[in-house]
């Protein structure tokens, strides 16, 4: 039986973190959305475990991602009190219970009447005309009913870029040559997580292996709300854990040499047959547990390999072994024999908590898929964008930014391989460092699907795809996904023409971060200018310096970007060649702009568009001051940014 229901602005599919921050921003512009989702839950591995934002640098993030963490924060000020030991725990909502995370997002979404959500739903086919998604089909996972939708716009955020493949658009699975994108840590590597330096055996080799899949698990040391699996679960097998045993023996399952909070560190686990898992502490006495990549007994690496290519079918299959690896990970460390008894009696601990997962036996319902497919889109963001190349003082400037990435390298291993001195898994890059680098909209496009566009399996080689595949950042991409769509729609355009000027101003507008500074205060006047000019080139390094004056050759070079920018010719009085100009020379110049660009009919009536698109002293400037002081850079970046778009909105 097929249905038939109603067209929509714009399809999401998936509703990951991604999914739902790109249908919320679209239906707050007034869209009218449909989100899909495979599972009867939303959120994706928010709610299935992963109760920490990885998130290094807080300021660098923000937009819709922070208004989450701020709900959070309220949901446990409200219940718990302001001074309560779950407030400290969540630490201002970037820590939370999956129940909390689920909690949040579905609050966001029933605020949004234009938001339609289709749960329990799993894609079935697309069908293209012409380069253009003309409907997709849904299989109803509980009584098989297929529906047929249709949209403007399509928003694949799924985690495996399956609406990409059905659409016919190019992807790429696996891993680059070192050679093809000229990258340090590319295709295989034997990589020391400790010293940060290569071992014997790499070779930078392409392959389509991809990173090892695992449940991220919750897990609680309140005995009153703890599940304990008094027997092995189903599927079990002591055999896959044995090879941990030697991890222990021969000290793999040590602290870290250098020791970073939000890692997932736990020194009580230093050297124990715990060190197998990764804690974080979140509310409500649960912690937020990862699977260690680190030992050489890891054993659900190659366990993913057919998943991307197989049926709903077979893909339930492989869920259903990455639970009983899981699971049965937990419960050999509880109670197998050969495990010492104080590591045993340390890990009956812990046990899944009774209130999370309630329809799912108290286990998380998402698989985590670290990497899936990647598009093809109009630019492939590689290892040289998100580190710093020699002698740079800031990673590459794309003037289509449209969210600054911050998060290290780090790839789970892609292969049971270990390295000749035992030391680690093949293909796996623990926590690189990095500097926050700027993300290309065209990352999100794809080449011939014109009405697409692909805000989680992005156009990014392996290594740049293990940075920006962190859920906070994924909800920023998802917003601008979103805010371009609506774009598209409303203009009757493809994702390839969304003006990309208006778009960053409407993130700006909605506090996405898309050029990150390190002295720059949210506070400052001038902190959306200054983000706006960073995409263009105006700054070097990661010191916007708003407050120092600004000098004439700066002056000149901004001007050249301003002319570039505006594609056309303008005449305009040039400040005198000295070091720095002032406050009146600045104005004097703002005023022969607005003639050059007909903002305004003769100098007599200047006053007027002045003040009409805020270029009088009393917008642009920190503070009024004499007219013979120098004008400060800040204040530059205002100026022209209200220039800039009020030229843009004639």
């Amino acid at each position: 039986m097929q249905e038939n229901l109603n067209v929509f602005d714009i399809m999401v599919v998936g509703a990951t973190p991604s999914g739902i921050m790109a249908a919320l921003s679209a239906g707050r512009l007034g869209a009218k959305v449909l989100l899909s989702e495979y599972h009867k839950h939303i959120g994706g591995m928010s709610t299935s475990g992963l109760g920490k934002s990885d998130i290094e640098k807080r300021d660098a993030i923000d937009g819709i991602f922070k208004e989450f963490t701020q709900r959070v924060f309220k949901y446990y000020v409200d219940k718990y009190g302001e001074d309560s030991e779950n407030v400290k725990l969540c630490k201002d909502g970037y820590y939370y219970e999956p129940s909390v995370a689920e909690y949040v997002f579905n609050q966001m979404i029933d605020e949004n009447k234009n938001v339609t959500l289709l749960l329990n739903h799993q894609i079935e086919s697309v069908k293209t005309e012409s380069n253009k998604i003309s409907s997709v089909s849904f299989k109803n996972r509980s009584n098989t009913e297929i529906k047929t939708v249709k949209a403007q716009k399509y928003i694949d955020a799924t985690y495996e870029g399956d609406l990409c493949a059905l659409s016919g658009a190019e992807y790429r699975v696996g891993r680059e040559a070192k050679s093809e994108f000229d990258e340090e840590h590319a295709g295989r590597i034997f990589f020391d997580f400790d010293d940060m330096c290569f071992l014997e055996g790499s070779t930078g080799e392409a392959d389509n292996k991809l990173p090892a899949y695992t449940y991220r698990l919750c897990l609680t040391e309140d005995p009153e709300n703890s599940y304990v699996m008094t027997s092995p679960p189903e599927g079990y097998n002591r055999e896959n854990y044995l090879k941990y045993l030697e991890d222990l023996r021969e000290g793999r399952l040590g602290p870290p040499k250098v020791f970073k909070e939000g890692h997932g560190y736990y020194p009580e686990h230093f050297n124990t047959m715990m060190r197998v898992f990764s804690f974080a502490r979140i509310p409500n006495k649960k912690f937020d547990v990862n699977i260690n990549p680190r030992p050489l007994g890891f054993p659900f690496v190659e366990e993913n390999y057919t998943y991307l290519d197989s049926s709903w079918k077979e893909r339930e299959e492989i869920f259903k072994k990455h639970r009983a690896l899981a699971l049965g990970l937990f419960y050999f460390v509880q109670n197998d024999h050969e495990v010492p008894e104080e590591h045993r009696s340390m890990a009956r601990k812990y046990n899944l908590p009774l209130d999370e997962f309630t329809d799912n036996e108290y286990f998380p319902w998402q698989l985590y898929v670290r990497e899936g497919r990647r598009l093809k889109g109009g630019y492939t963001l590689s290892e040289n964008d998100v580190r710093l190349q020699k002698d740079s003082r800031r990673n590459n400037i794309f003037y289509d930014s449209i969210i600054s990435g911050e998060f290290p390298i780090d790839s789970f291993p892609v292969s049971k391989e270990a390295s000749k001195d035992k030391k680690v898994l093949e293909g796996y890059i623990g926590l690189l460092e990095i500097s926050p680098y700027q993300i290309p909209y065209r990352i999100l496009i794809p080449e011939k699907i014109e009405n697409l566009i692909v805000p989680v399996a992005a156009s990014t080689t392996h290594i740049a795809f293990s940075t920006i595949r962190m859920e906070p950042l994924w909800m920023g991409i998802g917003q601008a996904a979103g805010i371009a769509a609506h774009m598209a729609c409303k203009a009757k355009i493809n994702f390839k023409d969304v003006p990309i000027n208006q778009l960053q101003e409407i993130l700006l507008e909605n506090r996405q971060i898309i050029s990150y500074f390190e002295d720059m205060d949210r506070n400052d006047k001038a902190f959306k200018a200054i983000q706006f000019w960073g995409t263009k080139g105006i700054f070097s390094s990661y010191n916007a310096e708003p407050m120092k004056p600004i000098e004439n050759s700066e002056l000149n070079d901004f001007l050249q970007i301003l002319h570039q920018l505006l594609d056309s010719d303008l005449s305009f009085n040039r400040p005198d060649n000295f070091d720095n100009v002032t406050i009146g020379d600045f104005a004097n110049l703002l005023k022969s702009l607005v003639l050059s660009c007909k903002l305004s009919n003769s100098a007599e009536n200047i006053a007027d568009p002045f003040r009409r698109y805020k270029l009088d002293t009393t917008n642009w400037l920190y503070d009024q001051r004499e007219l013979t002081t120098p004008v400060l850079r800040g204040e530059v970046c205002i100026a022209f940014y209200n220039l800039f778009f009020a030229i843009q909105k004639k």
